[in-house]
């Protein structure tokens, strides 16, 4: 059966590698014809990363849109609901930061980091879980970060983001216990993004990999319906980069 699979900032970073490895998934026996459902704010990314999934044999749909724009989430689910009559796996992944000494942020950093991060996370979420608790099945993965439970000193409001996120996990979790939907919270440490700008070689060298956290996230997706991988935590194995 075709599973419909959504994946937010699917063009670059951890949600490429992850649209990239349910894409291998779908092809390599394990009883998965996925669909994937792309959406990033850059259209040639997303061009990009759907050729490569169609590449493995997995059928794409993109969405060019900003996260953060309440009706742009509204045509993305209902979209998806027309083409394909649900939704049975979300993957939070969008996400943004503003990495600055606590004096020197802004009130629009304030604001451009919580409309992604927060708000929407939230409303995608609101919306999706809504079709899941109907079907009484599902999946929904956060990707949050270690920052959810640890603040470093440039991370201030985004470390607020992602505490709000996990707080918001936590929240749906006493609503999906009740309906049979998973629900993952996926924590990494330092992975060298596009978020993170320029860093230097020696940093990189430390750091973890987009396709380090995928797999396990693919993996976690694959388990019987019957067993839930409820937090998964990664960090270099030379601890927390503290910046």
């Amino acid at each position: 059966m075709k599973k419909i699979i959504m994946i937010t900032g699917a063009g670059k970073g951890i949600g490429r590698a992850i649209a990239l490895d349910f894409a291998k998934a779908a092809g390599h026996g394990n009883n998965v014809e996925a669909h994937l459902v792309l959406a990033s704010r850059t259209q040639s990314d997303l061009e990009s990363i759907a050729s490569e999934c169609k590449s493995y044999g997995a059928s794409t749909d993109i969405f060019p849109m900003d996260i953060s724009d309440s009706a742009s989430i509204s045509r993305l689910v209902a979209e998806t609901l027309r083409l394909h009559g649900t939704i049975d796996c979300l993957v939070n992944n969008a996400g943004v930061g503003r990495f600055k000494p606590l004096s020197e942020l802004t009130e629009e950093d304030l604001d451009y980091t919580m409309a992604t991060n927060v708000k929407g996370t939230f409303l995608l979420t609101q919306k999706v879980f809504a079709v899941m608790e109907a079907n009484r099945s599902g999946h929904i993965f956060f990707i949050t970060s270690i920052a959810a439970e640890t603040a470093f000193p440039s991370s201030a409001i985004y470390s607020m983001s992602k505490f709000a996120q996990k707080g918001l996990v936590e929240a749906v979790r006493l609503y999906a216990k009740g309906c049979n939907v998973r629900v993952t919270n996926v924590m990494p440490g330092a992975v060298y993004t596009p978020m993170w700008g320029e860093v230097p070689e020696t940093m990189k060298a430390v750091m973890m990999m987009a396709e380090d956290i995928s797999g396990p996230i693919v993996n976690a997706y694959l388990l019987p319906e019957r067993t839930s991988v409820e937090e998964l935590v990664f960090r270099p194995v030379s601890g927390d980069i503290n910046e």
